[in-house]
């Protein structure tokens, strides 16, 4: 899909002062919409893990009833009846996981989240999601669909200059022959449930529908893992019959090799670049500005990274001098330099906007504790600051 040229920010709802659907949620949005934004970016909505992460779902189809605003509502029998009506692929088995109560809270969600969303796009705003590649090796995916996944191998990353055991994420993966054998129907259950709740969707770990990384399930680490071929094209022409233009988003981050980028670019799907990494590594890299493709979406920060704040506090005085930053705000520098650089949609996380340092970092990825705590404070968005975004987007085209 071809991206107009737009702005957003990324702003999970937790993060918002209530951390959930409420009042705060329409106000971010009409603060959004003064900003002259156009998108709304939120990570993962499904229930989160132990940790509070949203990319460990015990479902791969549920909302989090903890982003309820009315957790009591009242629901009737008709609406549970209705809402199991329209989603038999996936609700009944997640109400016999979840238990007592399960379809009620989906529904609940549904009220909120469509009124919000309405209010969103009377304002000119979409939202984008964030779509996992695995599921939780404890939710209701393998429990319901147990034929879809192996046991004899699970999900992580090699080693690399950072991690000489690599990383075991210890997802299930999944039995590619078996989905194939069912013309991917979970796939396209998974997307259709997605396109339902959000208007544009970013692919966590693109590459791995390429290749991806298999570990023994015995393994206490990565390191003895190996390469095993996705499903690649096959499936995206799947999703592709099913529903036209993907509006998706490939995270193509990290070391991507030539056939991803192909498969991104089969399907013209916009691929990440990430302004941090600009100012290190080699000259040809993505995330340069002179690199950049107009079809892929600049990041100054991302949920995964530091601040730009944090990370520039975290250089060396000349390494500093070299980027070129203002070191009085050089989180606006940075936001000036992706709202001026090619690619079509720009996203700003709200720590960003608002010039936090590493206090407010949502992420460190590879520590289970600590993490997704982060939360606005009631205010901090403020109609001066939407006006100098706005200004921002006027002169570069995003409005």
């Amino acid at each position: 899909m071809e991206l107009a040229r737009s702005a957003g920010i990324l702003l999970h709802p937790t993060s918002l002062p209530s951390g959930n659907l409420g009042r705060d949620a329409y106000r971010f949005v009409d603060w959004l919409a003064a900003a002259g934004q156009s998108w709304w970016q939120v990570l993962p909505l499904g229930p989160p893990d132990e940790f509070r992460s949203p990319y460990r779902s015990p479902s791969a189809f549920a909302a989090s009833p903890q982003l309820l605003a009315r957790p009591d509502a009242r629901v009737t029998a008709g609406e549970v009846e209705d809402f199991l009506a329209r989603h038999p692929f996936w609700a009944g088995s997640w109400a016999s996981f979840a238990g007592e109560g399960a379809t009620a809270d989906q529904v609940r969600f549904e009220r909120e989240w469509g009124a919000l969303r309405d209010h969103a796009a009377e304002r000119g705003v979409r939202l984008i999601g964030d779509l996992p590649i695995y599921v939780s090796d404890e939710g209701a995916d393998l429990a319901g669909w147990p034929e879809l996944f192996t046991r004899r191998e699970i999900a992580g990353a090699p080693p690399d200059a950072l991690n000489a055991t690599g990383q075991r994420w210890g997802n299930p993966l999944y039995d590619w022959p078996a989905h194939r054998a069912t013309g991917y129907r979970w796939w396209r259950e998974r997307l259709r449930r997605t396109f339902e709740l959000v208007d544009l969707c970013r692919i966590d770990h693109f590459r791995g529908f390429v290749s991806y990384w298999a570990i023994p399930a015995r393994n206490a680490t990565a390191k003895s893992g190996r390469w095993r071929p996705g499903p690649g094209a096959e499936l995206f022409r799947a999703l592709e019959h099913e529903f036209g233009d993907l509006p998706l988003i490939a995270e193509d981050l990290g070391h991507i090799t030539p056939p991803v980028y192909r498969l991104r670019d089969e399907f013209g799907l916009p691929g990440m670049v990430v302004l941090l990494w600009a100012f290190r590594g080699r000259a040809r890299s993505p995330h340069r500005p002179e690199n950049h493709r107009p079809n892929s979406v600049a990041y100054t920060s991302t949920h995964d990274t530091d601040t730009a704040v944090g990370w520039f506090a975290g250089l060396k005085r000349r390494e500093q001098v070299a980027t070129g930053l203002d070191p009085d705000e050089p989180h606006w520098s940075l936001i000036e330099l992706a709202y001026g650089s090619r690619p079509a949609l720009t996203i700003v996380p709200a720590q960003d906007v608002l010039g936090l340092g590493s206090e407010a970092r949502m992420n460190r990825p590879g520590m289970t504790k600590g993490n997704w705590g982060w939360r606005l404070e009631r205010g901090a968005l403020t109609p001066a600051l939407a006006r100098r975004l706005r200004s921002l987007a006027e002169h570069h085209g995003r409005i």
